[in-house]
């Protein structure tokens, strides 16, 4: 897979998370542990994202 390949299935994966996220924080009583499982890895995402950016440079 080229890096262009894995960047961009990376940004898909980063806004996938995102809307889970927040339909998760739109329920009535959001489930804390979803919400932290969630947003880990998004962060872990786009430190990747982050990673592939900087070895391109």
């Amino acid at each position: 897979m080229s890096m262009q390949a894995r960047l961009d299935s990376l940004k898909d994966r980063h806004a996938s998370l995102e809307a889970r996220i927040s339909d998760e924080d739109q329920r009535p009583r959001p489930d804390s542990s979803t919400l932290t499982r969630l947003k880990l890895e998004k962060l872990h995402v786009k430190e990747e994202m982050e990673r592939l950016r900087t070895r391109a440079h």
